[in-house]
């Protein structure tokens, strides 16, 4: 038990980086979604020809602009359930 402030120390902690990664995470994500709208809307007002194209294109990018805050909280779930950090302190 002489191990109990460390290990509260390391969740404390460990919860800290949960919560940046997943608030920065969306947070560039939303500035992606924000620039990418923007650029495919300039790109349909000047031309309107190409607009489902640019819409295929749009799509495709947000598809993958999708994937880091994924990535993102599936990371954050494993520091949260299946801390690497802890298992030192497990064979103590």
């Amino acid at each position: 038990m002489e191990n109990a402030p460390l290990v509260a120390q390391v969740m404390s902690y460990t919860l800290i980086a949960v919560g940046l990664l997943i608030g920065l995470g969306a947070l560039g994500t939303a500035i992606g979604f924000a620039l990418l709208g923007g650029k495919f809307l300039e790109g349909s007002a000047r031309q309107p020809e190409l607009t489902p194209m640019l819409q295929t294109k749009m799509f495709i990018v947000a598809g993958l602009l999708d994937a880091v805050p994924i990535i993102g909280v599936a990371i954050a779930l494993l520091l949260i359930f299946s801390n690497p950090f802890l298992a030192q302190f497990a064979g103590k």
